[in-house]
């Protein structure tokens, strides 16, 4: 970014120099003659009156003059003060602009990545879920299994346990046959 200096010409109040040392060379002399005059009384007064209101014009137009190129140069420094800022705003406005265009970009990418990232993610869940299914399927399948095996081999236990008391009756009445 780049920092504007504001120039300041050197003014010289030519008009006021000269002005200054006749105005002190004035002085003086207003200041014999004053002197004098005082024991004239007021004529004297007027004169001198009238002698300050004519040099006073001179002075106060020079014056005014220095007061109006100080107050065009402050007008002219603001203006520039005023420029500089529209600068720096236009120069922070781009700055922004493209600031966002570039986190837009950023943010894309990293979307677009995290995206990859979720799809590989989701083809390695995808085949564990698969493996897991198939290996609960299985489960449930050796689960049917071995109720079936459970059941089989209930009614066997039950088969055995209800021969012993078949044949305990059978030899019982055998036994009972032959003592008689």
């Amino acid at each position: 970014m780049e920092r504007q200096g504001v120039d300041m010409p050197h003014v010289e109040f030519k008009d006021q120099e000269p002005q200054l040392l006749g105005e002190n060379q004035e002085q003086q002399q207003g200041e014999d003659t004053r002197d004098e005059e005082a024991c004239q009384g007021p004529a004297s007064a007027n004169r001198q009156l009238m002698m300050l209101e004519g040099k006073s014009g001179p002075y106060f137009s020079s014056l005014d003059s220095s007061i109006d190129m100080l107050k065009k140069r402050a007008q002219e420094l603001i203006e520039n003060i005023n420029e500089s800022r529209q600068k720096d705003h236009a120069l922070m406005t781009n700055f922004r602009d493209s600031l966002k265009i570039k986190v837009s970009d950023l943010t894309e990418k990293l979307e677009e990545r995290m995206y990859q990232i979720y799809n590989h993610h989701n083809k390695i869940i995808q085949e564990k879920l698969q493996e897991f299914t198939q290996k609960m399927a299985k489960i449930s399948h050796l689960e049917t299994e071995l109720k079936q095996v459970c059941h089989t081999v209930e009614t066997v236990y039950k088969d055995l346990c209800v021969q012993p008391e078949a044949t305990t009756l059978e030899e019982e009445q055998i036994h009972k046959d032959r003592e008689c």
